[in-house]
């Protein structure tokens, strides 16, 4: 978030040592990442490496990129990383930051175990025009898409270059911060993705073009059915789509397209495979709706269990950051609750931003706590997920505006290396389907390499077909206590 750094200009900081094991002892699938947008006008941003259970209380490695890569750091303001088929892919604003003296890149590819840099991209348009980053979601073991302030656009994982731009996507407004696209989520066989002003666009992957726009028009009908009155002004859409455990997706709301950063008391649940829509009120005294970010962009403090039907975000009665309540909606009762409220704790934290986040295996909650934009005192804070503290982890002095935890398990599966072949039974692909053998009264998950759940079905049959739709690529799928990679 560029204009918030240049408040505190002012102070002086040291770029502080390394204070972790030696690189070679460090184990990249066993933690946790913290993206962080790091000093703007200082350094470009990094990555610490939390590591929340080792048994000597070596919690913290920190700067791992730099430290992987002697001479080599990402770009400015780093908002976004995605671990894909073995690749930790972050995404930039720009590819250096004012204050640093080493050239990044918008887009950033690394060994997702060993943080070794593969390739680093400065431009995002190959033309040169003006286009900075957002994020990254895979599509298949050969190609990703990369969002940005003008467009979406399709990078070949192979070469690991540009090669154009998803049709449809692109950004009319001339402006960084209007027009742009932010999170992307992979379902059913097709991409969603928010744009800032158009609404959640449908991608088709095969032809790499928008097949269908859902705007708002369903939220201001749902206002208006609610209120009496339709808003003088379109509503907006969140920066961040996610997917919950039963495979739909949720979007947060903004009040209008500007990014002004006001949010409304909704959510948008879509069905990815038949594109139903239906706009959920978020109603009762102190509940608030998930903040969202467009005026500079960040993603939004808004995440989805794999564990349970539930949702999770940070809101409150600021139109920007609104990180001193917790919030939790569990989707099969239709209920939101506060879990955590920092106005009535000890310490002066709130959250930071977007960064809050929800571990795919054990369904605990992680957030990066800070003071004040001038104090570069931060912490980590582990919950379980009713929002109980276990744990705080604190960190060494320095302002890092963190950004997202990126969590390197898929479904409890510690990278590609350590799947196990299915016993008893067998998993087998026909054409683009995965088929189950001998699994009958188990439950089964298919999982992208990011850790995604695309479909979580009960087994009942002996010959069972998985149903969801699924696009060329590499899939982990558990059945009972077994599990395999498959190919499509």
């Amino acid at each position: 978030m560029n204009v918030t750094k240049t408040l505190i200009s002012g102070a002086i900081m040291m770029w502080l040592p390394v204070l972790s094991a030696d690189a070679a002892d460090i184990d990249y699938t066993a933690g946790i990442f913290v993206v962080n947008e790091d000093w703007y006008g200082h350094q470009n941003s990094t990555v610490n490496y939390l590591l929340p259970d080792d048994p000597d209380g070596n919690w913290w490695h920190y700067r791992v990129i730099q430290t992987e890569n002697p001479g080599k750091e990402l770009g400015c303001t780093n908002q976004y990383g995605a671990i894909w088929d073995g690749r930790f892919y972050l995404i930039a604003k720009q590819d250096k930051d004012p204050g640093a003296s080493i050239t990044g890149g918008r887009i950033t590819v690394a060994d997702a175990s060993t943080m070794q840099i593969v390739k680093q991209l400065q431009l995002i348009d190959p033309s040169g025009s003006q286009c900075d980053g957002r994020a990254f979601v895979g599509v298949s073991t050969t190609k990703g898409y990369v969002s940005s302030s003008n467009g979406v656009w399709i990078l070949d994982l192979t070469a690991l270059e540009i090669t154009g731009q998803v049709d449809g996507t692109g950004n009319s407004s001339g402006s960084l911060y209007l027009g742009q696209v932010g999170t992307m989520v992979l379902a059913e066989g097709k991409v969603f993705a928010v744009h800032q002003q158009n609404g959640l666009l449908v991608i088709d992957p095969e032809s790499d073009s928008v097949i269908k726009v859902i705007d708002m028009d369903i939220v201001d009908d749902a206002v208006e059915n609610a209120t009496g009155k339709r808003p003088t002004k379109p509503s907006g859409i969140g920066s961040t789509i996610v997917r919950s455990k039963d495979g739909s997706l949720w979007i947060n709301l903004a009040t209008n397209v500007s990014g002004g950063g006001s949010a409304l008391p909704y959510l948008l649940h879509v069905d990815p495979a038949t594109l139903d829509t239906e706009v959920v009120s978020l109603s009762g005294d102190g509940i608030y709706p998930p903040s969202n970010s467009w005026y500079a962009w960040t993603p939004d403090p808004f995440c989805a269990s794999s564990e349970t039907n539930t949702l999770y975000w940070c809101g409150g009665t600021s139109s920007w950051f609104s990180g001193k309540m917790i919030f939790r909606y569990d989707i099969d009762a239709g209920i939101c609750t506060k879990i955590a409220d920092f106005n009535t704790l000890d310490g002066n934290w709130q959250v930071y931003g977007c960064s809050l986040g929800i571990h795919p295996d054990t369904d605990e909650l992680y957030a990066s706590l800070y003071h004040s934009f001038g104090d570069n005192t931060y912490i980590v804070r582990r919950f379980n997920n009713e929002g109980e503290v276990i744990r705080d982890y604190e960190m060494i002095a320095n302002y890092w505006f963190p950004s997202l935890f990126v969590f390197p398990q898929a479904g409890g599966i510690s990278g590609i290396d350590a799947l196990t072949p299915a016993q008893g039974g067998y998993v087998a692909v026909s054409g683009d389907k995965i088929m189950l053998h001998g699994f009958a009264g188990c439950d089964a998950a298919v999982y992208t390499l990011s850790g995604q759940c695309v479909c979580r079905i009960p087994v009942t049959d002996d010959i069972q077909q998985i149903p969801a739709a699924l696009i060329s690529g590499i899939y982990v799928v558990r059945v009972g206590n077994t599990v395999s990679k498959v190919v499509i």
